[in-house]
């Protein structure tokens, strides 16, 4: 059998998890290869405790490393190309053949795309970002925090809502909360829309318990920096003293000019084998518009959200699809479209959902009253993500795996 090389560009949730499973399956002299452009990872999850002073953001880094297997190699470089017909990227001027290649660009953030929004808000969507954010909150004495959340797409639908109630049990903390009027904007008709409207009146509740404002409907069209100002397509300019902004997302132009984004910039995907066009493609992750059979409204399509969990899932199914047939053998494997939701709501306590999106007429989804163990296993989540490949991160994850099982998802 000759050797087969499989390339996966980039090294987030989706492609650790491709990497790491596919040289668990795959015996040498079969390559694994990871390009990425940063040598330490983030976990990007983490980023609203480290905004809330509860993580350091050396915390929440490791490098790239030593987070994969033993025998992956990794190319520390940019992507420059991909070219689908001759089966090769480009790295920096390095050629790299490929047989079987797994895409997992992520999305970018696009802040210039309001005008005024890189200058006039925060944001904890970013490393760089969140550190800078983490620096401003200790001199904050009081006055109107803003979340806006720009437009769709975006990663992580529930990360603006568990900021809001993070900032208020920090204020809480401080003894200040009084001071502090805390307020979310969106486009959208209720948060989370793609988790439904039971959820989104789930959290509304959560935020209201809070004193915690959300406005729907409401589409950022420009930041004010000098006036501390938002204005709104079609409504009165809101002030602000202090604006946290999720900015709109876009795909990787490398993925149009190879082919493979549609013009909305993501990529279409197979939604049971994650295969985009050309043989021995596949697209995981935030990459993607994975449409979903189900829909919460009649007249509006749904797609899969953006979120780690889902890039989790579609790295196992893609690995172990490539891995079935380099060795010659069928596979059936299949993404099934489960996800989950914890949001931290303060005080060492936080709030799920488990949900499958491939469920018909509509997406099936299941709340679980806010407990502390939601919280303790977030935390433990984010404990073996962290681990280096070894025992102690192989029995983490048989621990984690038991609970997951019971509801219904893999590790």
């Amino acid at each position: 059998m000759p050797a087969e090389t499989v390339v996966i560009l980039g090294g987030g949730v989706g492609g650790l998890i491709a990497a790491n499973e596919l040289r668990r399956r795959l015996p040498s002299p079969h390559r694994v290869v990871m390009v990425e452009r940063n040598a330490s990872h983030a976990f990007p999850p983490s980023f609203t405790w480290v905004m809330a002073g509860v993580r350091r953001p050396d915390q929440i880094m490791r490098p790239v490393q030593r987070l994969l297997a033993p025998g992956v190699e990794l190319i520390e470089g940019e992507v420059r190309e991909i070219d689908l017909a001759a089966h090769r990227v480009a790295v920096d001027g390095q050629a790299l053949s490929y047989d079987h290649l797994v895409v997992a660009l992520g999305a970018d953030l696009a802040p210039d795309l309001i005008p005024g929004l890189r200058g006039g808000a925060h944001t904890f969507y970013s490393l760089e970002g969140v550190c800078r954010l983490r620096e401003a909150l200790p001199s904050f004495t009081g006055g109107r925090i803003a979340f806006v959340i720009c437009r769709a797409p975006y990663k992580c639908p529930g990360a603006p809502l568990e900021g809001a109630m993070l900032l208020h049990e920090l204020f809480r903390r401080r003894g200040m909360r009084g001071k502090v009027d805390l307020q979310v904007y969106s486009y959208e008709p209720w948060p989370m829309p793609d988790t439904g409207p039971e959820m989104g009146e789930a959290v509304l509740h959560l935020l209201k318990e809070r004193d915690i404002g959300f406005h729907p409907e409401h589409k950022l069209t420009a930041v004010d920096p000098g006036k501390r100002e938002m204005q709104f397509e079609g409504k009165d300019p809101v002030g602000y003293d202090l604006l946290l902004g999720v900015p709109p997302h876009c795909g990787s132009p490398l993925l149009r000019e190879a082919g493979l984004a549609d013009e909305s910039g993501w990529v279409p995907v197979d939604p049971l084998t994650l295969s985009a066009g050309p043989d021995h493609t596949y697209v995981i992750g935030d990459a993607t518009a994975l449409r979903t059979p189900g829909r919460w409204q009649a007249e509006t399509p749904l797609y899969l959200p953006k979120g780690g969990v889902f890039a989790h899932g579609q790295g196992l199914t893609v690995a172990r699809r490539i891995a079935a047939e380099v060795m010659g053998a069928d596979s059936h494997e299949a993404f099934n479209g489960h996800g989950f939701c914890v949001l931290d709501a303060g005080r060492r306590r936080a709030v799920a959902a488990t949900a499958d999106y491939f469920a018909e007429p509509t997406p099936h989804l299941r709340l679980h009253p806010t407990a502390r163990s939601w919280h303790c296993g977030k935390v433990l989540f984010e404990r073996w993500w962290l681990t280096p490949p070894g025992p102690l991160r192989s029995f983490m994850r048989l621990v984690l795996s038991v609970g997951c099982g019971r509801l219904g998802l893999e590790m």
